[in-house]
């Protein structure tokens, strides 16, 4: 006989099948996020660009996990740690990023770089050709 308890949840007994129309409606909003991400990259918000596109990507990842995973339709906690690991996952991220661009010299104060330097001078040479 075996010890473990017999499996009483049947949500999954019968394949759960989505609608066309609700795959269509994710991909507008997935296309969307995507449209709004690279208009946000258009726009000069200095260190707040990172922390929207990171946003962004937790947003669309989240649409993802629980529309074409299923997750939306499964034990409401697992959508829900999903989307707060993401949150904090993001966080994290844009954390990190703000605090390595404290270290790093910007450019104007160093100069430009070597392939800066190489493209300029090779485009002083066409110019003058």
């Amino acid at each position: 006989m075996s010890d473990t308890a017999p499996h009483t949840e049947d949500h999954h007994d019968e394949p759960h099948v989505v609608s066309f129309g609700l795959l269509a409606a994710v991909f507008a909003v997935l296309l969307v996020l995507t449209a709004l991400t690279v208009g946000a990259w258009m726009v000069d918000l200095g260190p707040l660009n990172i922390a929207i596109a990171v946003g962004i990507a937790a947003v669309k990842a989240s649409v993802v996990a629980l529309y074409f995973m299923h997750l939306r339709w499964d034990n409401p906690f697992n959508g829900a740690v999903l989307c707060f690991s993401l949150v904090f996952v993001s966080l994290f991220i844009v954390f990190a990023l703000v605090d390595t661009s404290q270290y790093q010299p910007s450019r104007t104060e160093t100069g430009p770089t070597p392939f800066e330097q190489e493209s300029g001078e090779a485009l002083k040479n066409k110019t003058a050709e």
